[in-house]
């Protein structure tokens, strides 16, 4: 069958095809409250510690919340100069009988340990380039010039689970399998040693029969591919790690010598959806950031020339379809849901028509205050009324992912946007488009987890945990739980520490 006519996407018949979008999620940087804390250092809490419950946890609620994000902002007397770059910090909040203790752990990777060690920052990060060994003669430290740029294994940004194990991750090659009651790290694994990728998105996707699909790049003679990568659902003995997994397809670069960046993909029933953005990394700057002393986030460049390109590729036989489906140039870190509905692809994500977002989260920013081809031209359609403008637009978005993730659904939640990082929490019914909001003065909410109630009939049946930070008030960071139906507090747990702004997270029950 033909790939276009198989595929299911929102089309009027003349191939207009529209993938749903929500606006500009980024704020100019001038004017903003004091956020200094929220990228401050802290220290890890390796032991357990209670909290302080205020209103009431709901006593099903039986697991851990695991959250992952930077911790560390400088070395000795060395400061990373973006946020992406900070050592990762592991959290967990676990949850029984309506109590929550909290503890917290350094990721023990080869970046942390090495700058340890040393006292200053030894492994360039991604907008953080290491100085010399001060130590080293002249020509050492000429000849370190021309070295490639070793890849991180700082895994900073989020909790992924393959064949039933936790790891952390990041965008490199490395990730860290982790214990999710202790936070210790058990292993270092490395994708390149079992697939021909030199790193792999930290938002993968998960079939009900737990196969995970992620995409990689790689590079060769010929130039830059993004690969989809499948990773099967079980082990086949306790000592393997990624065993098994395979290349699904691979798709070259628009330009091979620079492609695009990507941070995640849209999955449906039968489709990965990898959309191709004008925010492109320049290789060569790359590698060659040691000689002329640039980090690799000054090889990232937006062209706002170049249009969106969206690909599909078949999960099933891994054929990437001959049709180029092209829409206005966006700049997109996050997709909220896709799925197929009455012939047509519906693809949910936010996004935004500028591509300055990196470059927003330097940490001076956050602390201030051949073949031819059918095409196809995609428009979008808002999923919100006007009012959510006002919250500065909407980032980190959830939905019930185990029972409507690559289904229709009707609400997502996120974070409304206004001063860099989270400031509210967003509940879009995206059928009605009307909001729930819940907001408070100083209080900064990271990404809104949803956990399902038990025996839960309604897709909404259940609550939302986001960690809120308190950057003006000392050592009173909680969790949150909302009522996820009608986005009322129902408690919090207060933790006598600080604690930095973070990425994101997963709950595992334990029940």
């Amino acid at each position: 069958m033909d790939t276009f006519k198989h595929q299911k996407s929102r089309s009027s018949g003349d191939k207009n095809t529209k993938s749903r979008k929500n606006p500009k999620h980024f704020t100019d940087v001038h004017g903003l409250p004091c956020i200094e804390k929220i990228v401050t250092s802290v220290e890890d809490i390796p032991e357990p510690i209670s909290t302080n419950i205020i209103g009431m946890i709901p006593n099903w609620i039986n697991g851990n919340f695991l959250r992952n994000g930077p911790g560390k902002f400088e070395m000795g007397n060395h400061r990373f100069n973006h946020w992406f770059d900070g050592m990762a910090l592991l959290h967990q909040f676990k949850i029984s009988n309506g109590e929550v203790t909290y503890r917290s752990r350094f990721l023990s990777s080869d970046s942390y340990q090495t700058n340890k060690e040393q006292n200053r920052i030894v492994m360039s990060e991604f907008g953080t380039l290491t100085m010399p060994d001060p130590c080293k003669n002249f020509f050492q430290r000429f000849v370190s010039r021309f070295e490639l740029p070793k890849p991180t294994d700082n895994a900073n940004v989020s909790f992924v689970t393959y064949k039933g194990d936790f790891y952390v991750s990041t965008e490199t090659n490395i990730m860290h399998k982790v214990d999710p009651e202790t936070l210790e790290a058990i292993q270092k694994v490395d994708w390149s040693k079992f697939i021909a990728v030199n790193g792999a998105t930290a938002h993968p996707h998960t079939e009900p029969d737990g196969t995970v699909y992620n995409m990689g790049n790689s590079y060769s003679s010929k130039g830059a591919y993004y690969n989809i990568i499948k990773v099967p659902p079980t082990k086949v003995a306790e000592e393997e790690t990624l065993e098994g997994t395979t290349v699904l397809c691979s798709i070259p670069a628009e330009d091979k010598t620079k492609p695009s960046y990507y941070h995640s993909f849209a999955m449906s029933e039968n489709y990965v959806v990898f959309i191709e953005q004008p925010i492109k990394m320049d290789l060569l700057k790359i590698v060659t950031g040691k000689l002329t002393r640039k980090s690799i986030s000054d090889g990232f460049s937006w062209n706002p020339k170049l249009n969106t390109i969206l690909h599909l590729i078949h999960k099933l036989t891994g054929k990437v379809s001959s049709i180029k489906y092209l829409a206005k140039p966006i700049s997109t870190f996050h997709q909220i849901n896709a799925y197929e509905e009455d012939g047509f692809l519906i693809i949910d994500l936010c996004a935004s028509d500028d591509g300055q977002a990196i470059a927003n989260y330097n940490i001076q920013n956050l602390r201030k205050s051949g073949e031819a081809l059918d095409e196809v031209f995609c428009t979008h359609e808002d999923l919100h009324g006007e009012d959510l403008h006002k919250y500065g637009g909407l980032e980190f978005p959830q939905i019930n992912y185990s029972k409507y993730n690559m289904h229709p659904y009707h609400y997502f939640y996120g974070c409304g946007f206004r001063h860099l990082v989270g400031d509210t929490l967003l509940k879009m019914d995206i059928r009605r488009k009307e909001m729930k909001v819940w907001e408070h003065p100083s209080l900064y909410p990271s990404e809104p987890i949803f956990v399902p109630c038990p025996y839960a009939t309604e897709e909404d049946d259940g609550i939302i945990l986001s960690v809120i930070i308190t950057p003006n008030k000392d050592k009173s960071t909680f969790l949150l739980v909302l009522d996820a139906k009608t986005f009322k507090e129902l408690g919090r747990a207060v933790v006598p520490v600080n604690i930095p702004y973070g990425f994101h997270g997963t709950f595992s029950s334990t029940a």
